[in-house]
């Protein structure tokens, strides 16, 4: 027979760790921090499910320890105690399921105590696989070359870099953009300027880097506005020309969208 400690152990895994996480996203929409871990615009599926979750969770204590182990068998015996036999667990999956308990239950409640925090520069360096931005398409390319581009921010502009086969189609359109410091490839005199850009939510979010030329050294992660021109190098490759680079804080939101 099950004891009351294993069905209190099985609401709180289920009931119990989903209450928690329902309760920290409403917390974090109500504190407009959510765009943190998730696009905001996903963030109502995110809230109406922590509210369904909250309503579940409220609903489940009308329900008896152990009931979700009656599966209706006996219904004639509706007013019996619930008493389930079931086969003894082997040991190693007892402490399997302990474990990963322990260790579901540590990270759920940590989110209740760790403030709210946004991808580091580190992170952002080691998703970068040197491939081409897959978040954006020919769309991009193609306002650019129309000189359309008032809203593209550096994840567009990192698109454009790494696709366009006539740079100098773009020699001289005037940018202001913002992002936080990273190394760049190892040419003299320049930087990358990164963004993460996030389509769902931060499990997704991909770097995306332009080249800068600036002979200032910057400490990588530190967050900056520039603005200045495309240009081309000798090479071909594009790159922005800095009239002005303003260190500023840390965005209320870091990320591109």
């Amino acid at each position: 027979m099950h004891s009351t400690a294993g069905f209190v152990g099985t609401r709180w895994l289920g009931v119990g760790l989903a209450s928690i996480l329902a309760v920290v996203t409403l917390a974090l929409a109500f504190t407009g921090r959510l765009g943190l871990y998730i696009n905001p615009d996903s963030a109502w599926f995110a809230i109406l499910m922590a509210v369904v979750v909250l309503v579940g969770a409220a609903l489940s204590f009308s329900l008896p320890l152990g009931a979700e182990a009656d599966h209706g068998h006996a219904d004639d015996h509706a007013h019996a105690p619930v008493t389930v036999d079931a086969p003894r667990a082997h040991p190693a999956a007892l402490a399997a399921t302990t474990i990963g308990g322990v260790a579901a239950s540590g990270v759920v409640l940590l989110t209740l105590v760790l403030p709210p925090a946004s991808l580091s520069a580190e992170l952002a360096m080691s998703r970068d696989v040197g491939a081409p931005p897959l978040f954006a398409g020919s769309d991009a390319v193609t306002l650019a070359a129309t000189g359309d581009t008032a809203s593209f921010g550096v994840g567009e502009w990192a698109t454009v870099f790494a696709t366009a086969t006539n740079p100098d189609a773009f020699e001289g359109d005037t940018v202001t953009l913002t992002g936080f410091v990273t190394p760049g490839d190892g040419v003299a005199g320049e930087y990358d300027l990164t963004r993460l850009v996030i389509t769902h939510c931060v499990i997704d979010a991909q770097p995306a880097s332009i080249p800068v030329a600036a002979s200032d050294p910057l400490e990588t992660g530190q967050w900056v506005t520039i603005t200045g021109t495309v240009s081309t190098t000798a090479e071909g490759r594009l790159q922005i020309d800095p009239t002005s680079i303003e260190p500023i804080d840390e965005p209320a939101d870091p990320y591109e969208y």
